[in-house]
């Protein structure tokens, strides 16, 4: 396991964006460069995210968490499959199309977006089904962003557990970031009943249902409770059933949180890479892209 904390914003991909390298010619690059291989990118549909009281507040996606660790990986010579639940591409939470999240560049900002409106990898949507039936051994690595959505479906969806249990086994880089990483329960075989356990505030129940999980004892990150009641006061207005270190640490996970909120934090266990938050964005990029050199390498 490897601990990796405290980035520079103005890590070399986020420059690449700046400069125009990535964003202006990502399909000049996948043309001119024989690609190192496949990463498939699982994202939500959801679009809504339910808050106690019987009421819910808007979700989606968070732009960077997407876009800069792909279009990282274009830079790095991958290829860049999207995949979602329904193969409609995911929403992107109003919340995030902002240039804080962009370390305050306006540039870098108008840029991702016009990458995620125009390129073709984040528009020519699969479902995760179609991906399945395919082939998951064509790909290299699977990465799930954050933003709020994949604690709506994809920590719950069955095909989702399918392509867990695959790079699981076959010991295949799996990054997700931010709320992304509460996606890897969708490998218990009732992952459903867990998040309803969750939901209900039934925590033996959820424990019990966790028995087996592939990832029991992994030290993980993500999302922390604390940065979370920021998004209930500021962005929900209502409080959510459960916390991503409830859910995680209920499945078996060992949860650990960068000492500052808010700050870049990344941890490496095995095949797996999760990031804490939106400022993780770049950190986990880079990471992923180091673990598919190793493979390469190995291989």
């Amino acid at each position: 396991m490897r601990k990796i904390r405290q980035y520079d914003a103005r890590h070399r991909f986020l420059a690449c964006a700046v400069q125009g390298h990535v964003i202006h010619s990502p399909h000049q690059s996948r043309e001119a460069n024989m690609s190192k291989g496949k990463v498939l990118v699982v994202g939500s549909n959801a679009t809504r995210i339910e808050i106690q009281g019987g009421k819910t507040g808007p979700t989606g996606q968070y732009l960077n968490e997407t876009v800069v660790p792909v279009m990282a990986l274009i830079d790095g010579g991958y290829e860049v499959i999207l995949a979602t639940p329904d193969g409609t591409k995911p929403h992107i939470d109003e919340a995030s199309l902002s240039a804080q999240h962009f370390g305050g560049d306006a540039k870098a900002f108008e840029r991702a977006k016009a990458f995620y409106a125009g390129d073709p990898s984040m528009n020519r949507v699969r479902t995760i089904r179609q991906v399945i039936d395919d082939g998951l051994d064509s790909y290299a690595a699977v990465f799930v962003p954050g933003g709020q959505a994949p604690v709506v479906d994809l920590m719950q969806d069955p095909e989702l557990g399918e392509v867990l249990r695959h790079f699981h086994t076959q010991k295949k880089p799996t990054a997700l970031l931010c709320h992304g990483p509460v996606a890897v329960v969708a490998a218990l075989p009732m992952a459903r009943e867990f998040r309803a356990a969750l939901v209900a505030g039934d925590h033996a129940k959820a424990e019990a249902l966790a028995k087996g999980w592939q990832y029991a004892g992994y030290k993980m990150t993500v999302f922390n409770a604390s940065e979370e009641k920021y998004v209930e006061d500021q962005i929900l207005h209502g409080k959510m059933y459960f916390t991503m270190p409830e859910a995680l640490t209920a499945a078996g996970g060992m949860v650990v949180s960068g000492t500052v909120d808010f700050a870049p934090h990344v941890i490496e266990d095995r095949e797996l890479i999760t990031g804490q938050n939106p400022r993780s964005d770049q950190l986990l990029g880079a990471t992923l892209l180091k673990a598919l050199e190793r493979e390469v390498v190995a291989i």
